[in-house]
């Protein structure tokens, strides 16, 4: 059990922003699509006093001394990863998903090497190319998109710009794009190229880890992805790799390190000091719940939900890219609706419907006030939401955009969003009175 008595006693202020949180999450519909629940034993896991110890290095190697048992915990997190994603191995260490992408371009990258990635505006992440974050600064991006016919990635356009381009990396992945990747057509196109073949699975490695998409290995170089999403973990990252470089003759002659040497120099000591072994020890806790059969059962539910809620805010006339969904979220475009995502995102907000704004792919507004907002289920899914529940929650989003100054009405939904979510309640053991 979780309680804040001694935190009270000491400090009442982070206390009570701790329980008004809780109260938050409890009473509100979280929609956004990079967030989840995590377990009990998850958060215990995280509040131990394993957050005293120090231990840069790896298991068994360590620069400190008193990692005994540290080692037994991070050994835990590494063989749990490697079974859940087929890899040969898997370094649990990055603390988040831009670091992991960072000491994956270290790893096998110079500077202003050439990577081909998904367009921002198309559904990519900052650390895809943004000229405003590290990789836009350090290395030379180009971009492929999806097509304005289909709204899907065009393979055919992705081989093209490939080939002129020649690329030393090609990375698949997303941050707001709402179909499956075919890994092996982009293994085809980066062998064309002589290319490193990298996956940013963040959002949907749950999805993977319950073999309910196609899996990255063997196409894939190196896998990285965040811990917190679709996979139900604790906040962080980590990164899956084959063993041997498959490119090592081209791009590093003289070296004497294979692949997984070279990601781990990267994470340390190349970008990261000591690792957080509390967030390691309840990353092999989520791997573990993960490996369990009920955790497929809970994906299939999360691709339910989203089918459902798309078809549903498609028949109340919300434009969704692509028209639908293969996997947890939805990117939804306002223009028809006549409102922005930033007054969709406050609007929503306000009745307790918690989601993102996010540019659409061919946007013409700004990033900060963008024609879209961005939605998904595994959170909802978590809390035991069901198809019947994204009726409800998609009849409550129509209301608000259709209604998006009105308060009263606003405020009516909101009623409806607390009773719904005392139907499914959030961390019913913790008690905060």
């Amino acid at each position: 059990m979780i309680n804040l008595d001694e935190l009270n006693k000491s400090d009442h202020l982070v206390a009570d922003a701790v329980k008004m949180e809780l109260n938050r999450q409890r009473n509100s519909v979280e929609l956004i699509a990079s967030e989840n629940f995590v377990s009990i034993p998850v958060l215990q896991a995280m509040g131990t006093w394993l957050t005293n110890k120090y231990s840069e290095g790896y298991p068994h190697k360590r620069y400190y001394g008193g990692n005994k048992f540290i080692d037994m915990s991070e050994d835990l997190a590494i063989e749990r990863a490697k079974l859940l994603f087929d890899a040969e191995h898997a370094n649990v260490q990055p603390h988040a998903g831009s670091q992991a992408n960072m000491e994956v371009y270290f790893a096998l990258l110079n500077l202003k090497d050439k990577i081909l990635g998904m367009d921002l505006s198309h559904g990519g992440h900052l650390t895809h190319g943004s000229p405003v974050n590290f990789s836009g600064k350090f290395y030379d991006f180009v971009s492929y998109g999806i097509s304005k016919e289909t709204e899907r990635i065009d393979m055919d356009e992705v081989r093209k710009i490939a080939l002129k381009e020649k690329p030393k990396l090609i990375l698949a992945g997303y941050s707001a794009y709402p179909r499956n990747i075919d890994f092996k057509e982009f293994r085809e196109i980066a062998d064309e190229v002589d290319a490193y073949l990298m996956a940013d699975v963040a959002h949907f490695a749950g999805i993977i880890a319950a073999r309910k998409h196609m899996m990255p290995f063997p196409y894939c170089d190196v896998v990285t992805t965040t811990t917190h999403k679709t996979l139900r973990g604790p906040r962080g990252a980590m990164i899956l790799s084959m063993q041997e470089d498959r490119l090592k003759e081209k791009y590093h002659p003289d070296s004497k390190k294979n692949l997984a040497r070279m990601i781990d120099s990267a994470v340390f000591p190349g970008m990261q000091g000591g690792p957080l072994d509390h967030v390691i020890a309840a990353k092999a806790v989520a791997f573990g719940e993960a490996l369990k059969p009920d955790f497929k059962d809970y994906i299939e539910q999360v691709l339910k939900n989203a089918k459902a809620l798309a078809s549903d805010l498609m028949y109340h006339g919300f434009k969704l890219i692509s028209d639908g969904t293969d996997n947890h979220l939805m990117l939804i475009d306002l223009s028809n609706k006549d409102v922005t995502g930033k007054q969709a995102e406050a609007a929503l907000d306000e009745a307790g419907i918690t989601c993102n704004k996010n540019m659409v792919p061919f946007d013409e507004r700004s990033p900060f006030d963008p024609s879209g907002i961005r939605i998904g289920t595994p959170a909802i899914t978590t809390r035991g939401f069901n198809e019947n529940d994204m009726k409800v929650i998609a009849d409550s989003m129509n209301k608000i955009i259709e209604n998006i100054n009105n308060k009263e009405i606003i405020e009516k939904v909101r009623q409806d969003i607390v009773e719904i979510c005392n139907e499914h309640p959030l961390y019913p053991e913790i008690n905060l009175d």
